[in-house]
Protein backbone atom coordinates (compact mmCIF):
# COMPACT_ATOMS: atom_id res chain seq x y z
CA UNK A 1 0.00 0.00 0.00
CA UNK A 2 1.62 3.48 -1.06
CA UNK A 3 -0.53 5.56 1.00
CA UNK A 4 -2.71 5.60 4.48
CA UNK A 5 -5.77 4.87 2.47
CA UNK A 6 -5.46 2.13 0.39
CA UNK A 7 -3.21 0.87 -2.75
CA UNK A 8 -4.69 1.42 -6.22
CA UNK A 9 -5.32 -2.57 -6.18
CA UNK A 10 -7.29 -2.23 -3.59
CA UNK A 11 -9.10 0.41 -4.38
CA UNK A 12 -9.91 -1.32 -8.01
CA UNK A 13 -11.22 -4.16 -5.95
CA UNK A 14 -13.45 -2.68 -3.48
CA UNK A 15 -11.58 -3.41 -0.67
CA UNK A 16 -8.89 -1.99 1.37
CA UNK A 17 -6.07 -3.74 2.87
CA UNK A 18 -5.99 -3.49 7.30
CA UNK A 19 -2.76 -2.07 7.99
CA UNK A 20 -2.65 -3.84 11.43
CA UNK A 21 -2.63 -7.18 9.75
CA UNK A 22 0.46 -6.01 7.51
CA UNK A 23 2.48 -4.87 9.70
CA UNK A 24 1.39 -7.63 12.19
CA UNK A 25 2.95 -10.15 9.21
CA UNK A 26 6.14 -7.99 8.76
CA UNK A 27 6.89 -7.92 12.50
CA UNK A 28 6.35 -11.54 12.72
CA UNK A 29 8.72 -12.17 10.12
CA UNK A 30 11.57 -9.92 11.75
CA UNK A 31 11.44 -11.79 14.55
CA UNK A 32 11.54 -15.26 12.51
CA UNK A 33 14.40 -13.93 10.99
CA UNK A 34 16.40 -12.93 14.22
CA UNK A 35 15.46 -16.15 15.76
CA UNK A 36 17.24 -18.17 12.75
CA UNK A 37 20.35 -15.66 12.96
CA UNK A 38 20.39 -16.73 16.91
CA UNK A 39 20.16 -19.99 16.53
CA UNK A 40 24.04 -20.25 15.12
CA UNK A 41 24.72 -18.27 18.83
CA UNK A 42 22.69 -18.77 21.72
CA UNK A 43 24.62 -21.67 22.97
CA UNK A 44 27.07 -19.32 24.38
CA UNK A 45 24.92 -16.88 26.24
CA UNK A 46 22.13 -17.38 28.35
CA UNK A 47 20.16 -13.94 27.87
CA UNK A 48 20.47 -15.13 23.73
CA UNK A 49 19.07 -18.54 24.96
CA UNK A 50 16.07 -16.66 27.09
CA UNK A 51 14.84 -14.28 24.22
CA UNK A 52 15.08 -17.13 21.74
CA UNK A 53 12.84 -19.22 23.88
CA UNK A 54 10.27 -16.00 24.02
CA UNK A 55 9.84 -15.14 20.52
CA UNK A 56 9.69 -18.72 19.36
CA UNK A 57 6.73 -19.50 21.86
CA UNK A 58 5.11 -16.77 20.16
CA UNK A 59 5.95 -15.66 16.89
CA UNK A 60 5.11 -18.76 14.46
CA UNK A 61 2.26 -18.99 16.53
CA UNK A 62 1.01 -15.13 15.78
CA UNK A 63 1.89 -15.74 12.18
CA UNK A 64 -0.41 -19.00 11.74
CA UNK A 65 -3.30 -17.64 13.66
CA UNK A 66 -3.23 -14.41 10.92
CA UNK A 67 -2.98 -18.00 8.62
CA UNK A 68 -6.13 -18.94 9.53
CA UNK A 69 -8.41 -16.09 10.48
CA UNK A 70 -7.27 -15.11 6.46
CA UNK A 71 -8.97 -19.27 5.61
CA UNK A 72 -11.66 -18.54 6.96
CA UNK A 73 -13.77 -18.11 3.20
CA UNK A 74 -11.72 -21.23 2.05
CA UNK A 75 -13.95 -23.69 0.80
CA UNK A 76 -13.23 -25.92 -2.25
CA UNK A 77 -14.18 -23.93 -5.65
CA UNK A 78 -12.17 -24.66 -8.28
CA UNK A 79 -10.58 -20.85 -8.59
CA UNK A 80 -9.68 -21.15 -4.21
CA UNK A 81 -8.27 -24.83 -5.50
CA UNK A 82 -6.39 -23.50 -7.80
CA UNK A 83 -4.76 -20.50 -5.64
CA UNK A 84 -4.30 -22.81 -3.41
CA UNK A 85 -2.15 -25.03 -5.73
CA UNK A 86 0.14 -22.11 -7.20
CA UNK A 87 0.24 -19.97 -4.14
CA UNK A 88 1.14 -22.85 -1.43
CA UNK A 89 2.27 -26.33 -3.27
CA UNK A 90 4.25 -24.99 -6.11
CA UNK A 91 6.32 -22.71 -4.01
CA UNK A 92 6.84 -25.83 -2.39
CA UNK A 93 7.79 -27.78 -4.62
CA UNK A 94 10.12 -25.26 -5.72
CA UNK A 95 11.86 -24.27 -2.56
CA UNK A 96 12.40 -27.88 -1.43
CA UNK A 97 14.41 -28.25 -4.60
CA UNK A 98 16.34 -25.20 -4.33
CA UNK A 99 16.79 -25.94 -0.85
CA UNK A 100 18.97 -29.20 -1.34
CA UNK A 101 20.74 -28.39 -3.87
CA UNK A 102 21.95 -24.58 -2.31
CA UNK A 103 23.48 -26.84 0.47
CA UNK A 104 24.64 -29.34 -2.26
CA UNK A 105 26.88 -26.65 -4.11
CA UNK A 106 26.99 -24.18 -1.40
CA UNK A 107 28.14 -27.03 1.82
CA UNK A 108 29.77 -29.46 -0.79
CA UNK A 109 27.22 -32.01 0.02
CA UNK A 110 27.52 -34.27 -2.46
CA UNK A 111 25.03 -36.61 -0.44
CA UNK A 112 22.20 -34.12 -0.07
CA UNK A 113 19.11 -35.45 -1.53
CA UNK A 114 16.12 -33.83 -2.66
CA UNK A 115 12.81 -35.17 -1.22
CA UNK A 116 9.36 -33.99 -1.58
CA UNK A 117 8.38 -36.01 1.34
CA UNK A 118 10.84 -34.50 3.90
CA UNK A 119 10.51 -30.61 4.28
CA UNK A 120 13.96 -28.95 4.25
CA UNK A 121 14.25 -26.03 6.81
CA UNK A 122 11.76 -23.68 6.35
CA UNK A 123 9.18 -25.05 3.85
CA UNK A 124 7.45 -27.27 6.79
CA UNK A 125 5.62 -24.13 6.78
CA UNK A 126 4.06 -24.69 2.65
CA UNK A 127 3.05 -27.99 3.96
CA UNK A 128 1.34 -27.43 6.82
CA UNK A 129 -0.46 -24.16 5.38
CA UNK A 130 -1.80 -27.03 2.68
CA UNK A 131 -3.04 -29.54 4.50
CA UNK A 132 -4.61 -26.72 6.83
CA UNK A 133 -6.75 -25.20 4.41
CA UNK A 134 -7.53 -27.87 2.64
CA UNK A 135 -8.88 -29.05 5.98
CA UNK A 136 -10.51 -25.47 6.72
CA UNK A 137 -14.21 -27.00 5.23
CA UNK A 138 -14.22 -29.77 8.31
CA UNK A 139 -13.30 -27.19 10.93
CA UNK A 140 -16.17 -25.11 9.86
CA UNK A 141 -18.62 -27.86 10.00
CA UNK A 142 -17.73 -29.64 13.61
CA UNK A 143 -19.15 -27.89 16.33
CA UNK A 144 -16.56 -27.56 19.01
CA UNK A 145 -13.13 -27.27 16.63
CA UNK A 146 -10.73 -25.62 18.71
CA UNK A 147 -10.76 -28.42 21.40
CA UNK A 148 -11.05 -31.00 19.02
CA UNK A 149 -8.02 -29.61 17.39
CA UNK A 150 -5.83 -29.44 20.81
CA UNK A 151 -6.52 -33.38 21.22
CA UNK A 152 -5.19 -34.11 17.93
CA UNK A 153 -2.36 -31.76 18.83
CA UNK A 154 -1.72 -33.32 22.45
CA UNK A 155 -1.91 -36.79 20.72
CA UNK A 156 0.15 -36.39 18.41
CA UNK A 157 2.70 -35.06 20.74
CA UNK A 158 2.79 -38.54 22.28
CA UNK A 159 3.22 -40.53 19.00
CA UNK A 160 6.41 -40.75 17.76
CA UNK A 161 5.29 -43.26 15.08
CA UNK A 162 3.81 -40.41 13.16
CA UNK A 163 7.23 -39.97 11.50
CA UNK A 164 8.78 -37.43 9.49
CA UNK A 165 7.32 -37.61 6.49
CA UNK A 166 5.76 -34.11 5.70
CA UNK A 167 6.66 -33.22 8.72
CA UNK A 168 3.35 -34.30 10.06
CA UNK A 169 4.30 -33.55 14.00
CA UNK A 170 5.11 -29.93 13.11
CA UNK A 171 1.31 -29.61 11.13
CA UNK A 172 -0.62 -31.20 13.68
CA UNK A 173 0.66 -29.63 16.81
CA UNK A 174 0.52 -26.14 15.33
CA UNK A 175 -2.69 -27.03 14.19
CA UNK A 176 -5.02 -25.67 17.21
CA UNK A 177 -3.54 -22.05 16.38
CA UNK A 178 -5.03 -22.38 12.82
CA UNK A 179 -8.10 -23.24 13.86
CA UNK A 180 -8.39 -20.57 16.19
CA UNK A 181 -7.71 -18.28 13.71
CA UNK A 182 -10.82 -19.50 11.69
CA UNK A 183 -12.49 -19.27 14.97
CA UNK A 184 -11.57 -15.51 15.52
CA UNK A 185 -13.61 -12.38 14.49
CA UNK A 186 -12.43 -9.13 13.78
CA UNK A 187 -13.46 -7.69 16.99
CA UNK A 188 -11.18 -9.99 18.47
CA UNK A 189 -8.36 -8.58 17.34
CA UNK A 190 -9.45 -5.16 18.44
CA UNK A 191 -9.71 -6.09 22.01
CA UNK A 192 -6.21 -7.13 22.43
CA UNK A 193 -5.35 -3.36 21.12
CA UNK A 194 -6.92 -1.77 23.84
CA UNK A 195 -4.89 0.32 26.01
CA UNK A 196 -5.02 -1.35 28.96
CA UNK A 197 -4.03 -4.40 27.04
CA UNK A 198 -1.11 -2.96 25.83
CA UNK A 199 -0.12 -1.59 29.23
CA UNK A 200 -0.16 -4.86 30.39
CA UNK A 201 1.93 -6.27 27.75
CA UNK A 202 4.77 -5.09 29.51
CA UNK A 203 5.14 -6.88 32.64
CA UNK A 204 3.92 -10.34 30.85
CA UNK A 205 7.14 -10.24 28.63
CA UNK A 206 9.43 -8.99 30.99
CA UNK A 207 7.75 -11.87 33.10
CA UNK A 208 8.19 -14.62 30.26
CA UNK A 209 11.92 -13.39 29.55
CA UNK A 210 12.31 -14.42 33.63
CA UNK A 211 10.70 -17.39 33.16
CA UNK A 212 12.28 -18.43 29.94
CA UNK A 213 16.02 -17.46 31.77
CA UNK A 214 15.19 -20.24 34.22
CA UNK A 215 14.11 -22.57 32.50
CA UNK A 216 17.10 -22.50 30.12
CA UNK A 217 18.97 -25.15 31.76
CA UNK A 218 16.33 -26.92 32.89
CA UNK A 219 14.00 -27.35 29.65
CA UNK A 220 14.49 -28.56 26.12
CA UNK A 221 14.52 -26.03 23.74
CA UNK A 222 12.59 -28.90 21.32
CA UNK A 223 9.67 -28.38 22.29
CA UNK A 224 9.51 -24.70 21.24
CA UNK A 225 9.48 -26.14 17.64
CA UNK A 226 6.54 -28.81 17.19
CA UNK A 227 7.96 -31.26 15.35
CA UNK A 228 8.65 -34.14 17.96
CA UNK A 229 6.98 -36.47 20.35
CA UNK A 230 7.69 -36.51 23.92
CA UNK A 231 9.33 -39.66 23.80
CA UNK A 232 12.21 -38.11 20.79
CA UNK A 233 12.86 -35.58 23.55
CA UNK A 234 13.88 -37.73 26.03
CA UNK A 235 10.45 -37.26 28.56
CA UNK A 236 7.96 -40.11 28.90
CA UNK A 237 4.78 -39.92 26.79
CA UNK A 238 2.44 -38.25 28.92
CA UNK A 239 4.49 -35.19 29.40
CA UNK A 240 3.36 -34.17 25.64
CA UNK A 241 -0.20 -33.83 25.88
CA UNK A 242 0.55 -32.17 29.19
CA UNK A 243 3.13 -29.72 27.55
CA UNK A 244 1.11 -29.21 24.48
CA UNK A 245 -1.59 -27.77 26.81
CA UNK A 246 0.60 -25.09 28.79
CA UNK A 247 2.83 -24.12 26.01
CA UNK A 248 -0.83 -23.26 23.61
CA UNK A 249 -1.49 -21.30 26.84
CA UNK A 250 1.83 -19.55 26.69
CA UNK A 251 2.23 -19.07 23.10
CA UNK A 252 -1.70 -17.42 23.27
CA UNK A 253 -0.81 -15.06 26.14
CA UNK A 254 2.19 -13.96 24.36
CA UNK A 255 0.81 -13.56 20.83
CA UNK A 256 -2.05 -11.61 22.60
CA UNK A 257 0.99 -9.09 23.77
CA UNK A 258 2.63 -9.06 20.59
CA UNK A 259 -0.87 -8.23 18.76
CA UNK A 260 -1.16 -5.49 21.51
CA UNK A 261 1.73 -3.77 20.61
CA UNK A 262 1.32 -4.20 16.33
CA UNK A 263 0.32 -0.64 15.36
CA UNK A 264 -2.74 0.51 14.01
CA UNK A 265 -2.13 2.91 11.16
CA UNK A 266 0.12 2.95 8.51
CA UNK A 267 4.21 2.42 8.79
CA UNK A 268 6.80 2.72 6.21
CA UNK A 269 6.81 -1.15 7.03
CA UNK A 270 2.87 -1.47 6.42
CA UNK A 271 3.42 -2.48 2.55
CA UNK A 272 6.05 -5.19 3.27
CA UNK A 273 3.42 -7.34 4.90
CA UNK A 274 2.60 -7.99 1.58
CA UNK A 275 5.88 -9.79 0.86
CA UNK A 276 6.33 -11.60 4.39
CA UNK A 277 6.33 -15.31 2.25
CA UNK A 278 8.95 -13.84 0.19
CA UNK A 279 10.95 -12.90 3.15
CA UNK A 280 10.16 -15.72 4.92
CA UNK A 281 11.57 -18.40 2.42
CA UNK A 282 14.44 -16.23 0.93
CA UNK A 283 16.20 -15.44 4.21
CA UNK A 284 17.04 -19.45 4.78
CA UNK A 285 19.23 -19.05 1.92
CA UNK A 286 21.43 -15.99 3.57
CA UNK A 287 21.19 -17.77 7.36
CA UNK A 288 21.74 -21.05 5.94
CA UNK A 289 24.59 -20.32 3.68
CA UNK A 290 26.28 -17.95 6.70
CA UNK A 291 26.29 -20.89 8.52
CA UNK A 292 27.82 -23.23 5.93
CA UNK A 293 30.44 -20.72 5.20
CA UNK A 294 31.23 -19.96 8.37
CA UNK A 295 30.33 -16.40 8.65
CA UNK A 296 29.43 -17.08 12.78
CA UNK A 297 32.48 -18.82 13.57
CA UNK A 298 33.70 -15.50 14.42
CA UNK A 299 33.83 -15.05 18.29
CA UNK A 300 33.66 -11.50 18.17
CA UNK A 301 30.24 -12.28 16.98
CA UNK A 302 29.30 -14.19 20.30
CA UNK A 303 29.96 -10.92 22.11
CA UNK A 304 27.04 -8.75 22.99
CA UNK A 305 27.71 -6.16 20.71
CA UNK A 306 28.29 -9.07 17.64
CA UNK A 307 24.93 -10.52 18.91
CA UNK A 308 23.47 -6.94 18.45
CA UNK A 309 24.89 -6.51 15.14
CA UNK A 310 23.82 -9.69 13.62
CA UNK A 311 19.93 -9.55 14.80
CA UNK A 312 20.17 -6.04 13.21
CA UNK A 313 21.58 -7.48 9.90
CA UNK A 314 18.87 -10.24 10.04
CA UNK A 315 16.13 -7.85 10.72
CA UNK A 316 17.27 -5.50 7.53
CA UNK A 317 18.03 -8.55 5.44
CA UNK A 318 14.64 -10.32 5.53
CA UNK A 319 12.88 -6.51 5.07
CA UNK A 320 14.85 -6.26 1.86
CA UNK A 321 13.58 -9.48 1.23
CA UNK A 322 10.08 -8.46 1.32
CA UNK A 323 10.48 -5.55 -1.23
CA UNK A 324 8.24 -4.81 -4.27
CA UNK A 325 11.61 -5.11 -6.59
CA UNK A 326 12.70 -9.02 -5.01
CA UNK A 327 8.84 -9.85 -5.39
CA UNK A 328 9.18 -8.65 -8.81
CA UNK A 329 11.91 -11.35 -9.34
CA UNK A 330 10.75 -14.16 -7.85
CA UNK A 331 7.07 -13.81 -8.37
CA UNK A 332 7.52 -16.72 -10.59
CA UNK A 333 8.19 -19.02 -8.16
CA UNK A 334 5.87 -17.81 -5.61
CA UNK A 335 2.58 -16.41 -7.15
CA UNK A 336 3.13 -18.36 -10.84
CA UNK A 337 -0.47 -17.84 -12.86
CA UNK A 338 0.12 -21.53 -14.55
CA UNK A 339 -3.22 -20.44 -16.38
CA UNK A 340 -1.78 -23.43 -19.49
CA UNK A 341 -2.44 -25.70 -16.12
CA UNK A 342 -6.11 -25.57 -15.52
CA UNK A 343 -9.21 -25.98 -17.18
CA UNK A 344 -11.99 -23.17 -17.23
CA UNK A 345 -14.57 -23.22 -14.45
CA UNK A 346 -17.46 -23.19 -16.16
CA UNK A 347 -18.97 -21.29 -13.30
CA UNK A 348 -16.40 -18.92 -13.76
CA UNK A 349 -17.13 -19.06 -17.32
CA UNK A 350 -20.35 -17.95 -16.25
CA UNK A 351 -19.89 -15.02 -14.31
CA UNK A 352 -17.52 -13.66 -16.79
CA UNK A 353 -20.48 -13.45 -19.16
CA UNK A 354 -22.34 -12.35 -17.01
CA UNK A 355 -20.27 -9.02 -16.29
CA UNK A 356 -19.53 -8.68 -19.66
CA UNK A 357 -23.24 -8.50 -20.80
CA UNK A 358 -24.41 -5.13 -18.40
CA UNK A 359 -21.28 -3.74 -19.99
CA UNK A 360 -22.22 -4.59 -23.60
CA UNK A 361 -25.87 -3.38 -23.24
CA UNK A 362 -24.19 0.05 -21.29
CA UNK A 363 -22.06 0.83 -24.21
CA UNK A 364 -24.74 0.34 -26.29
CA UNK A 365 -26.60 2.45 -24.59
CA UNK A 366 -23.80 4.81 -24.36
CA UNK A 367 -24.16 4.70 -28.27
CA UNK A 368 -27.42 5.03 -28.75
CA UNK A 369 -27.89 8.54 -26.63
CA UNK A 370 -24.77 9.88 -28.48
CA UNK A 371 -26.50 9.85 -31.74
CA UNK A 372 -29.82 11.39 -30.43
CA UNK A 373 -27.92 14.23 -28.97
CA UNK A 374 -26.04 14.88 -32.87
CA UNK A 375 -27.94 16.99 -35.08
CA UNK A 376 -29.67 15.38 -38.36
CA UNK A 377 -27.58 16.03 -41.67
CA UNK A 378 -31.07 16.31 -43.67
Amino acid sequence: MPGPRSSPQARQGGTQRDAFFDNAKYLAIVLVAMGHSWEPLKGDSRLLESLYQVVYAFHMPAFIIISGFFSRGFDLRPDRLRRLITGVAVPYVLFETAYPLFKRFVDHDPHQEISLLDPWYLTWFLVALFVWRLTTPIWKLVRCPLPLALVVAMAASAAPEIGDDLDLQRVLQFLPFFVLGLSMKAEHFRWVRRRSVRIAAVPVFAAAVAVSWWAVPRMNTGWFYHRDAAQELGAPWWTGPVMTLALFGCSLLLTACFFAWVPRRHRWFTALGAGTLYGYLLHGFLIKGGDYLGWFDHDWLRTPLGEVLVTVLAAVAVTLLCTRPVRRVFRFAMEPGMEWAFKRDAAELAREREGAEPRRESREGRERQERRRKPSVE
